[in-house]
């Protein structure tokens, strides 16, 4: 039986026993249920166990350390789901204290498993959305010699904080500009900068960046994916995508 095949009342007594339980073994050091909830088949007991953890690091400067030691162990299981939780925790664990997390972040960077380059991503995207300053200098510092699929996760990851400040992703796009891109590394600029454009304000920012872009046929399908995107988002987006064509138009 699933999590939310349990009823409200149940899943809180489950929440409640995993709580418990984490708690005895920071204490004790014995990890097994902590490695069972890690590695359980079902993705909500495995981001239980992630946020109970986050928000214990968070509250309890006491169990710190020991949350940061038990993550170095996940992070080298042989198990892909323990694998996945441990990056989950530190994108938690980011959004407050990036410092501590983003050497232990660049461990997954090699990693072979794609649910675990996927929990990288979605790490990303929480700390830069909570915690930007810091997960944006240290992109800015390793993006040129991180390899291209983890550039693309990178930039995937940093999307959310584009969403309403563009201007704060835009440099690290550009400096994948001065790199050799693959079609892949291409499509995912693309398909960012249409993200990051639809927003109150953002596609003036977006344009203006896209000027100075020496890539003429790359400049021309991020132009056609913003008009695109704000055909597909018209109910979200601050323009019309009538709108959005002319003022690009004029002033691209």
């Amino acid at each position: 039986m699933g999590y939310y095949d349990l009823s409200v009342l149940e899943r809180k007594k489950l929440n409640d026993k995993m709580r418990e339980n984490i708690v005895i073994e920071l204490k004790s050091g014995n990890l097994k249920n902590i490695i069972e909830y890690a590695s359980d088949p079902d993705i909500y007991i495995r981001k239980n166990c992630y946020l109970i953890l986050g928000r214990m690091y968070r509250k309890e400067e006491t169990n710190r350390i020991t949350i940061l030691h038990i993550l170095d162990l996940l992070s080298v299981s042989e198990d892909d789901r323990i694998r996945q939780t441990s990056v989950f925790l530190l994108g938690e664990i980011g959004k407050h204290d990036f410092n501590a997390v983003k050497t232990k972040l660049e461990i997954f960077f090699n990693d072979t498993s794609s649910s675990v380059k996927n929990g990288l991503t979605g790490a990303i995207k929480q700390i830069g959305q909570m915690n930007p300053e810091p997960v944006i200098a240290w992109v800015r510092e390793i993006i040129k010699s991180c390899n291209e699929d983890i550039q693309r996760r990178i930039i995937h990851g940093l999307e959310l904080r584009g969403r309403t400040h563009p201007e704060d992703i835009l440099p690290v796009i550009r400096q994948l500009l001065q790199t050799g891109m693959n079609r892949k590394t291409r499509e995912m600029i693309i398909h960012v900068i249409g993200q990051i454009s639809y927003k109150n304000g953002c596609l003036q920012k977006v344009t203006s960046e896209l000027k100075k872009w020496n890539d003429n046929n790359l400049v021309e399908e991020c132009r056609k994916e913003i008009i695109n995107v704000h055909l597909s988002y018209k109910k979200f987006s601050f323009l019309s995508s009538d709108e959005t064509e002319k003022y690009m138009n004029s002033n691209l």
